[in-house]
């Protein structure tokens, strides 16, 4: 374990606790990306009396009702600076709860900026290892207790990098083809999905502080690490790993805004060949492919100030007013090459574009405050894909709860993350209802009105994950006698499908996992790694894999 560094809190775990009357508070609902999303998936397993939730309520994630276990703090290091778009909440024990799911595990031990192409100089080349750290044995003893019909555990990780003192947060999961990766600390690494063997490890001079959730259809990704050591150190820099080979490609500083505007970090979005780089008074357009700045923040007129990437790029905006106590905003479509809006769709005043769960089709929710910022209202737009108002989703007395969030801290430009709880296709928007034992409900694209529910009875959580062509696929969380599992229904009705049925596993301690469905295969990551020494930090688990 090194020495706990002077520097940010850094940002991505994606999945804050939330409070529910500040601003952009609501949680906000999954992310696409343009090949396969992260998508991420209710809790599954571990201790049922987890911190708490999104609303500090319990959380509603977790399986067997077992010992309460100790909850790790938050990382001791300088917290982030936060201007006026962050705001900061809760403590770690809920953090993961968002958009998570709870495992437990049980095992053996302005001026455009010039890229720089390749790795820097101080950054080692790529290095292999056959084998990921506990990955077949754990997976062995935990498959000698898999019941008939349960789906393998196909392996375990456990962390294997000398982390600082104050702990430090993963990124990820991205699925590249036959790799699934993670980025933690001052390393990106790459894993077979079939094993968990290590096939890559880049290596970083400085700590890793931020990520766009989706990759290029080419299997690149971009991360965000602090330009320096030092407590005055921001999360500036821009790097380019590429998936598929498993080598660093080119990295560039985001020019920084002067006086107090310069006091954010920066969001990051991806779509197509586009990286996109907000903060306050920042926005950026990069490319991929060689780190070109494609293009800047806009001079005049209604300026985005988020972005939300996937197959289609889309802008939350502020709008000038002649008073200022009036808020207005837009959500635009934006042209990836050039930055510019094809089209703008005015929100009414003084609403607030809150988080884009979808963006083809494009559904977002938006939030209403009163003078003193309290939300007073919320609702899901759907747009079509000229911008204009397809329908309108009210709640009535459904409280629904799509769970995700930021690390430590919310920030104002972030609209989009690794989240679960809400869904949408060209068929139906999916909405996971507040709870344990809850519902997801299925409303029209066109009217906006419920069209069915779905639950899976017992007692048991539900959360829809992915939608395509009508079909749903969902989470369902375990009971006291069984465990979750992976599953598919279409919204008119009919049999569930069970993808993956989850073993039921005794099992000691517990981490909020951070999920990806992909091809078959179920991925746990566990966004935040910290322990009281070198010895526990070792057997800590990082990342876990079940499959048929």
């Amino acid at each position: 374990m090194t020495q706990p560094s002077d520097r940010h809190w850094p940002q991505g775990a994606f999945g804050a606790a939330q409070d529910q009357g500040q601003q952009g508070a609501y949680p906000p609902p999954p992310a696409q990306a343009p090949q396969t999303p992260p998508a991420p998936v209710a809790p599954g397993y571990g201790n049922g009396y987890g911190g708490p939730g999104p609303y500090g309520t319990p959380s509603p994630y977790g399986a067997y009702p077992t010992q309460p276990q100790p909850q790790p703090q938050p990382p001791t290091g300088r917290p982030r600076r936060v201007g006026r778009v962050a705001i900061a909440v809760a403590a770690v024990a809920a953090l993961l709860v968002a958009g998570g799911v709870t495992y437990a595990v049980s095992s053996g031990d302005g001026k455009k900026s010039s890229p720089t192409a390749g790795a820097s100089g101080d950054d080692p080349k790529p290095s292999g290892s056959p084998t990921a750290s506990g990955g077949q044995d754990a997976a062995e003893d935990l498959n000698a207790q898999r019941r008939a019909g349960e789906a393998r555990v196909l392996f375990v990780t456990k962390n294997d990098a000398d982390v600082p003192g104050d702990g430090a947060w993963a990124q990820g999961p991205w699925v590249v083809g036959d790799t699934v990766v993670k980025a933690m600390y001052r390393e990106v690494t790459g894993y077979s999905v079939t094993d968990g063997a290590k096939k890559w490890t880049v290596k970083l001079d400085s700590d890793i502080c931020m990520a766009a959730p989706q990759h290029s259809p080419d299997g690149k990704i971009v991360i965000g690490v602090l330009d320096g050591h030092s407590s005055k150190s921001d999360c500036s820099v821009l790097r380019m790993i590429d998936a598929k080979t498993g080598t660093a490609g080119w990295r560039t500083a985001v020019p920084k805004p002067k006086g107090m505007t310069a006091l954010s970090d920066l969001v990051l979005a991806l779509s197509g060949n586009t990286v996109t780089a907000v903060g306050t008074d920042t926005s950026f357009g990069y490319s991929v492919t060689d780190g070109r700045q494609l293009f800047g923040k806009s001079s005049s007129g209604c300026v985005p100030f988020a972005f939300a990437g996937g197959s289609r790029l889309i802008a939350a905006a502020d709008c000038p007013t002649a008073a200022d106590e009036v808020v207005r905003q837009e959500i635009q479509g934006i042209d990836p090459v050039t930055g510019r809006p094809a089209w703008r769709y005015a929100l009414d005043a003084d609403w607030k574009v809150d988080k884009v769960f979808s963006v083809a089709p494009l559904a977002f929710f938006a939030h209403k405050e009163d003078m003193a910022g309290e939300v007073v209202d919320r609702k899901v737009l759907v747009l079509t894909d000229a911008g204009r108002l397809r329908s309108q989703i009210v709640f009535g007395k459904d409280e629904f709860e799509p769970r995700c969030g930021s690390g430590t801290i919310l920030l104002r430009g972030e609209i989009q993350g690794w989240c679960a709880g809400a869904a949408a296709d060209g068929a139906a928007v999916y909405l996971a209802t507040k709870g344990s034992a809850n519902e997801v409900v299925t409303f029209d694209l066109d009217t906006g009105r419920a069209t069915g529910r779905s639950s899976p009875g017992d007692e048991r959580s539900i959360t829809p994950l992915t939608a395509e062509d009508g079909t749903v696929v969902h989470h369902i969380g375990p009971s006291i006698y069984a465990g979750g599992a992976v599953s598919t229904v279409a919204p008119a009705g009919g049999e569930r499908k069970v993808l993956l049925k989850l073993p039921k596993t005794d099992a000691e301690g517990f981490s909020e996992a951070r999920a990806v469905f992909a091809d078959g295969r179920l991925f746990l990551l566990v966004p935040l790694i910290r322990a009281l020494d070198d010895t526990a930090e070792q057997k800590t688990n990082t990342m876990m894999a079940f499959g048929k």
